[in-house]
């Protein structure tokens, strides 16, 4: 009879858990920033007023462009959608079920190829979206379109935002390194559908997502003791992970399903507490690495909006290029929620392969993962680098 100590160290990874490779994935259709007031006001021109506000709130975000599953067509087709007040919850509904698992599946799919491994090496599913609720859940939906087979162990999470993409690498980090040979396939994909309403003076903080918000997957690959001679490539090791909340601010940043679809809640006053809140995780974060210099390591921050990134950046003291892969991402595609963090991900080491960088963090080896979202939550993800793989 074997010892339950032997099995409990026998279920254990030898090392700690690794982001084997990324995705990512948008819809096709695509508006930029100066022609999106027009879209969302191509049928009610009783606002001239409110449009020009809106133009102005659309240039300070410094966006450029955005990725939208909605298209001019589209929404001739669904007027409804277009109107503020028209209940169309079940419409969004039926529409998100069918085509967020597809867009997962894309991001999915890219991040299975980098891989380089089969597909039925993947033991488990974690997928978030705040885009609709069904049952079962995207995750079922998504082994199923990549026939992942039966045994495949599933988790799904509703409603958790722009924070969710750091959750779910925290969870998945849990899971490598507590069962051995585990290959964990992370997902979240993100509608604007969900949520996408027409203009109206009575909530600006609508008209705010509106301007910040697009469509778009991010995937990873995770897992611990990597397989070298089967061609497993590690990109960033999970040092550590951890979750903090700023004190009473759940109605800072926050959502809920209506008749209507979601309804989001943006408070102004977001960017200073965030940044007033953001030390905390950071020092508990480093402090064990004996690092007190921020501008020491690499940085993948969610880049919820300009502002909250111009406060993180001044309240830590970190030089301008530190952010600047959020940025870009925030410029080229939005705030795409919980997926937006993989795209910084992935920004983030091709730019270091594109200036010629050792690593995969931008010539350093230790960096940090924000992701910022509802409750005010924070999630903080310490990352070492790999040598790029040229």
């Amino acid at each position: 009879m074997g010892s339950l100590d032997g099995i409990k160290i026998s279920q254990k990874a030898k090392s700690l858990a690794t982001i084997l490779a990324l995705g990512t994935a948008n819809p096709l259709h695509q508006i930029t920033q100066e022609d999106y007031p027009d879209f969302c006001f191509c049928m009610d021109d009783t606002m001239p007023d409110l449009k020009i506000k809106f133009k102005h709130i659309c240039e300070k975000t410094t966006v450029r462009k955005r990725h939208f599953f909605q298209t001019e067509e589209f929404m001739k087709k669904n007027p409804e959608l277009l109107n503020y007040d028209a209940i169309c919850l079940d419409k969004r509904q039926e529409i998100l079920t069918a085509e967020i698992p597809k867009l997962a599946k894309e991001a999915a799919l890219e991040a299975i190829k980098e891989w380089g491994q089969p597909k039925s090496k993947i033991t488990h599913i974690i997928f978030t979206s705040l885009s609709g609720a069904v049952m079962p859940g995207y995750d079922y939906q998504l082994a199923k379109l990549l026939d992942l087979g039966p045994n495949v162990q599933r988790f799904m999470f509703f409603q958790v935002g722009c924070y969710a993409g750091g959750t779910i690498l925290r969870l998945a980090k849990d899971i490598a390194e507590n069962n051995r040979g585990a290959r964990v396939l992370v997902v979240c994909a993100e509608m604007t559908l969900s949520s996408f309403r027409g203009p109206t003076q009575t909530n600006i903080g609508l008209m705010i997502g509106q301007a910040l918000f697009g469509d778009g997957a991010g995937a990873a690959i995770i897992g611990s003791d990597p397989d070298w001679a089967a061609g497993e490539r590690p990109i960033f090791e999970l040092v550590s992970a951890m979750q903090a909340t700023v004190p009473d601010t759940e109605r800072a940043i926050g959502g809920q399903i209506t008749k209507f679809g979601v309804s989001l809640v943006l408070a102004r006053d977001n960017p200073s507490l965030i940044a007033n809140y953001v030390e905390k995780p950071v020092i508990k974060s480093l402090s064990p690495l004996g690092i007190n210099d921020w501008n020491s390591v690499f940085w993948v921050v969610h880049p919820g909006g300009p502002a909250i990134v111009d406060e993180i950046e001044s309240k830590l003291g970190l030089h301008p290029d530190k952010t600047k892969s959020s940025r870009h991402v925030l410029r080229e595609f939005g705030n795409m929620s919980g997926a937006t963090i993989f795209f910084v991900l992935d920004e983030t080491r091709k730019r270091s392969f594109k200036d010629g960088k050792a690593t995969t963090g931008d010539g350093f080896e230790y960096g940090v993962l924000l992701g910022i979202g509802p409750g005010i939550t924070l999630e903080s993800v310490v990352l070492r680098s790999f040598p790029i793989q040229y």
